[in-house]
């Protein structure tokens, strides 16, 4: 007698686990159905707080809410039960404290039900990484770019040119490491630097804008898709351009409604005869 037994989700530890045995795969999701769409092809979503700028319209992260991050999570959950789902804490959740840290991250996973939070920062944040991961809260790490940091950093640039940027990446990521986060995203940085911290720290590094070199790789889905438009950046490759079938498409639709050709006879209920 066979008994099925249901996939289970991966967890931050199977993530960890990849290091050193093949490419770690992943990618933005904000909703349902594209949850649906990636989860048999990713190891892990990250819910990200870059659904500010791409669903939105706003100019940055900062004004990210943890309620749009909940919400945006319970989509994503309700979407897949493969990949590892991970949610970005925003702006103002976190850096006050690492008990505002733990509220905060609790929060999300309690209402969620997610497997882990991501935050930004490396060093002077380390502290906050080893306090929730050794209460139970696995942490993807962030280091290089930071976008929530855009407004004391000077805009979106890639990091790691000068000796003195080089040198903080190295010990944010170290420190990181020590600190006990499952995985750590190298975003911006350049390419000889990615690839050396990724052989030299036993966490995974996740590139985007890195190196081919880290052990795995994020972009924006909408990005990916060709959908978000605003703009594009280097690192940036876009697998299909969605953008324009859709312009298109509503576009024919516009037509066909003016035109009175849709809703055709198929489209409408009719009542029945005798």
């Amino acid at each position: 007698m066979s008994v099925h037994t249901a996939k289970r989700r991966l967890a931050p530890t199977d993530i960890t686990a990849l290091k050193g045995e093949r490419p770690i795969v992943s990618l933005t999701a904000y909703t349902t159905p594209i949850a649906k769409l990636l989860d048999p092809h990713v190891d892990f979503m990250l819910v990200g707080d870059s659904l500010g700028m791409v669903l939105y319209g706003l100019d940055s992260t900062v004004g990210v809410t943890i309620e749009m991050m909940i919400a945006h999570g319970q989509a994503v959950m309700r979407g897949s039960s493969h990949a590892c789902v991970v949610v970005d804490l925003p702006f103002g959740s976190y850096q006050e404290s690492r008990e505002l840290a733990f509220r905060s991250a609790a929060r999300v996973l309690k209402e969620t039900g997610c497997s882990a939070i991501k935050l930004e920062g490396g060093a002077e944040m380390a502290e906050t990484v080893h306090f929730l991961t050794q209460r139970g809260i696995p942490v993807l790490g962030h280091v290089g770019l930071m976008p929530q940091l855009i407004n004391t950093t000077g805009g979106y640039r890639s990091l790691g040119r000068s000796d003195k940027e080089a040198d903080k990446i190295r010990r944010d990521a170290v420190a990181l490491d020590e600190a006990g986060a499952f995985a750590i995203v190298i975003e911006g940085t350049v390419e000889p630097l990615a690839k050396e911290i990724t052989g030299t720290i036993k966490t995974p590094t996740i590139g985007i804008g890195a190196s081919p070199a880290c052990d795995g790789q994020v972009l924006v889905i909408d990005d990916v898709l060709g959908i978000f438009t605003d703009f594009k950046p280097r690192f940036v490759k876009r697998f299909a351009n969605l953008a324009p079938e859709i312009s298109e498409a509503v576009a024919t639709y516009a037509e066909e409604v003016k035109a009175r050709s849709f809703p055709g006879p198929e489209h409408t209920f009719q009542p029945h005869k005798g």
